[in-house]
């Protein structure tokens, strides 16, 4: 039968798409089938790879929040090395062309993956530091009067209202090599995980900051550290570190045993935050990009 790479279509088979997704990255959180279904579009498109009726891999593609086609092939172990991950990625990279994407983008964690990607043209852009926090018995920090601070299950209009100034100022001042685009859109439907876990900081209500956890649902003393930001004139007044600290708090709450956390290279300030609530360095991730069309050998 050979290689077969088709559309996870069924909820069986965007939850075989997760299970090779966790196979190849344990250490992170994966998307729930409910959070697939309600975040696809057009542009957005999970593969199955099957070897003679198994299933060996798996590919997303979609946009990037920095404007590039998001291309992410994964193989499991026991098949690498026998051209699946490159039929994976020829569907993946069509897939964008159609789409009108003239870059293509990625990260690779690994030497072998990296000299994958570098055989189509992949070159180094960027890279992320990883930084874990193990969860102890956490005390809460005490919060000054002139700061709110509420959670989004008990007030989710905030996420909403959080958008215009404070998401448009973070991801603008992101410090990745270029601007990350999220529109209002996007920030509504992808980028509240866990509302129990996502607090907003407010002086004499206005938003002011943010910060919170993403819980993984298949690990759940595990969770990834969302969005932290606060606004550009309440900077450098302890607000980021106080909302973050409150983060700590309600993992240890809800019994979340480890929190990580991914960071640009460039962004010494929050990593920097990150070391004095007591987090270490871990991996790091490097973010690699390339013009489309990628360059494919002919299809077997």
């Amino acid at each position: 039968m050979g290689v077969e790479v088709r559309v996870a279509e069924t909820d069986a088979d965007l939850e075989a798409w997760r299970r090779v997704r966790i196979s190849v990255l344990p250490n992170e959180r994966c998307a729930t089938v409910e959070w697939m279904r309600r975040s696809m579009t057009p542009e957005r498109l999970y593969v199955l790879a099957e070897l003679d009726g198994v299933v060996a891999g798996s590919g997303l593609a979609g946009r990037s929040d920095l404007g590039c086609a998001g291309l992410h092939p994964r193989v499991l172990p026991a098949f690498r090395r026998r051209g699946i991950g490159t039929e994976i990625l020829r569907r993946l990279a069509g897939h964008a062309a159609a789409h009108g994407f003239e870059e293509a983008g990625t990260s690779v964690e690994d030497a072998g993956s990296l000299v994958f990607a570098e055989r189509f043209g992949y070159v180094e852009v960027d890279r992320q530091v990883e930084q874990v926090r193990m969860i102890g018995a956490e005390v809460a920090p005490a919060v000054p009067d002139w700061l709110e601070i509420a959670v989004v299950a008990e007030r989710p209009e905030l996420w909403a209202a959080a958008y215009e100034p404070l998401a448009v100022q973070a991801l603008a001042d992101m410090a990745t090599d270029r601007p990350v685009v999220v529109t209002r859109e996007q920030w509504e439907r992808d980028w509240l995980a866990w509302p129990e876990g996502m607090v907003i900081g407010l002086v004499e209500g206005e938003i002011v900051g943010c910060a919170g956890l993403e819980r993984d649902e298949d690990e759940p003393t595990r969770a990834e550290n969302a969005l932290t930001a606060v606004l550009r004139d309440r900077r450098r007044q302890g607000i980021a570190t106080l909302l973050k600290a409150v983060t700590l708090k309600m993992a240890a709450d809800h019994g979340i045993r480890t929190v990580y956390t991914w960071t640009q290279r460039r962004n010494s300030a929050m990593r920097t935050l990150n070391d004095r609530l007591g987090y270490v360095t871990g991996a790091e991730s490097i973010t690699v990009r390339a013009p489309l069309p990628l360059p494919f050998p002919p299809a077997a």
